[in-house]
């Protein structure tokens, strides 16, 4: 499991291109064969993929997490971007469609993944206390269309895990589609000062990319990203993105709240 430190924006200001991609950039997280973890200070968050291929994958704790088993003050969300899988948690079977989710509460012992094609894309965060293992299909989450298409914002915002969907201690998580034609997400920007989140970018044609902004709202940078793809966002920071050609992207969240509209907006004439 990769480790990375928590940034200070003034710090954030110095870094070249290079750096940029080094600090919040998560590349390579759906290797065949593997699972994939990168373990950010910023509020704790894990971000990891598990590819099975013909294999099954059994999700181990790691001696970073000076745990017994890797769920043992953890929480964890994962969705399912291939195609039909497994995942298995103390022995109970659930079977993840594409773009159907699994919240695996706190205290599970014995996470497994399985199906050749399953692409798993994983979130976990710090727990405090147990909520049950529940799956999610795209007819049970919450469902919320945003933008226009004046704006090239027309997008429909799929929510799994949250306080009025499936319940966590702490992570929020779902995904965005856009509609056709649009191109921005979360445009006009804003910041959550009591939270982080990651973004992961799929669906993508691989010729494609998508334009990530990122850093304070009067101090901007961007990421040129590719498909599968994830982005750390601290707290600090507006996280917004604009691509070449259609996406979907998983969002989640930890912090302090799990408001989703706990959100501090941005006017566009406020953004460098």
């Amino acid at each position: 499991m990769e480790i990375r430190h928590p940034t200070h924006p003034l710090d954030a200001k110095q870094y070249s291109s290079e750096r940029l991609y080094q600090e919040y950039v998560l590349e390579n997280l759906m290797k065949q064969g593997e699972i994939t973890l990168v373990y950010t200070h910023h509020d704790r968050m894990i971000a990891g993929g598990a590819v099975p291929g013909g294999s099954e994958l059994k999700l181990e704790t790691v001696d970073a997490l000076k745990a017994d088993y890797f769920l043992e003050r953890r929480e964890l969300g994962v969705i399912n971007i291939g195609k039909k899988g497994t995942v298995s948690v103390d022995g109970e079977s659930f079977d993840l469609e594409n773009k159907e989710c699994i919240y695996v509460g706190k205290g599970a012992r014995d996470v497994r993944f399985k199906g050749n094609g399953a692409r798993y894309y994983l979130i976990s965060t710090p727990a405090h206390t147990h909520y049950p293992t529940k799956k999610g299909t795209r007819d049970e989450a919450t469902i919320e269309n945003l933008g226009s298409e004046e704006a090239c914002n027309e997008r429909s915002i799929f929510k799994f895990i949250h306080p009025d969907g499936i319940q966590s201690c702490q992570l929020d998580m779902g995904f965005t589609e856009l509609k056709s034609g649009s191109v921005w997400n979360t445009m006009p920007a804003h910041t959550h000062d009591r939270r982080s989140e990651i973004y992961f970018y799929f669906d993508m044609d691989e010729k494609n990319r998508v334009f990530h902004f990122m850093g304070e709202p009067d101090d901007t940078r961007h990421l040129v990203l590719k498909n599968e793809t994830g982005v750390i966002s601290p707290s600090w920071s507006i996280h917004a993105g604009s691509g070449t050609g259609s996406y979907t992207f998983i969002w989640a969240m930890a912090g302090e709240n799990q408001s989703f509209a706990d959100m501090d907006h941005v006017p566009m004439d406020k953004l460098r």
